[in-house]
């Protein structure tokens, strides 16, 4: 009994084992992609903070990496860097967390009858063509310089990528699929679910990482004009006092955070389409 039992407990444990090897290899694999990345920000660091030390470059215009991470530190031990970050990422939030859903919402309603399609979308396309900063005197104008305005204004840079991006996810679903569906006898809200929002998905998850990406760099512009507090504010306040260390802080922390963003939807890609056969490079 016990040799039986021996057996069938054998393939589980080799299954096991086989999967955490892989899991390790897949580990190491991205650990290697990782250092292999890092060689050249390293590179480029090392040859600005040695250029800075023999007096190559202005500290002055190009403060040193050593600099900049001195006034990082000062700014972290202050509490200043943490508060003013907050307050970015809670703007950049209701900003996206309002244009990505109404550009969902109309992506998906364009997406499935021509007539809204032909109603809606050469107005969309229109005002897409509108640049933030074009926009952004108007919004200041009609809505002031508080917290309105700059949500208004990271809003409307992040509609438009999710609305394009799940429009042309639902229209690129292959027409085949449909004789498919027709052949299970699918219900329509089967097909929705089962087939177009699934097949769609990899577009609106583009959507969501331009759309995050759109929102970040929308903040920018909201901050730049009239703020009084968060990253774009600490980069007015290092202008007006010529600390230019302050102002690449300020850089660094807008390209961390987005990078941090960016990633966070990368891992939901690979999460959600691990089904997906493509060419990986």
């Amino acid at each position: 009994m016990s040799n039986r039992a021996e057996m069938l407990v054998q393939p589980i444990r080799r299954t096991k084992e086989r999967k955490s090897s892989w899991s390790g290899l897949k580990w190491k694999a991205r650990l290697n992609d990782s250092m292999i990345g890092a060689i050249l920000p390293v590179m480029i660091v090392m040859v600005w903070q040695l250029a800075g030390k023999l007096g190559l470059i202005s500290t002055f215009f190009l403060p040193t990496p050593a600099m900049i991470l001195e006034s990082f530190k000062e700014m972290i031990l202050s509490g200043e860097l943490a508060v003013n970050l907050s307050i970015s990422i809670q703007r950049a939030a209701a900003g996206f967390a309002i244009g990505g859903s109404l550009g969902l919402l109309f992506g998906l309603l364009v997406g499935f009858s021509r007539k809204a399609e032909h109603t809606l979308d050469p107005s969309f396309q229109m005002l897409r063509m509108v640049p933030h900063l074009a926009l952004a005197p108007l919004i200041i104008l009609w809505f002031g310089f508080g917290e309105t305005s700059k949500v208004f204004i990271i809003a409307n840079g992040a509609f438009f990528p999710m609305y394009i991006n799940t429009f042309a996810g639902i229209r690129s679903v292959d027409n085949r699929l449909f004789d498919v569906a027709g052949v299970l006898e699918f219900s329509r809200f089967k097909q929705i679910t089962r087939l177009i929002l699934p097949a769609a998905l990899p577009n609106i998850l583009l959507g969501v990482r331009l759309s995050l990406a759109v929102s970040w760099l929308g903040l920018v512009v909201a901050e730049l004009i009239g703020s009084q507090s968060g990253i774009g504010f600490l980069i007015n306040i290092g202008k007006q006092n010529s600390t230019t260390e302050v102002i690449f802080v300020g850089v660094l922390i807008f390209a961390i955070v987005g990078k941090l963003f960016d990633s966070f939807v990368r891992l939901l890609e690979r999460r959600w389409l691990h089904w997906r056969d493509s060419y990986k490079g």
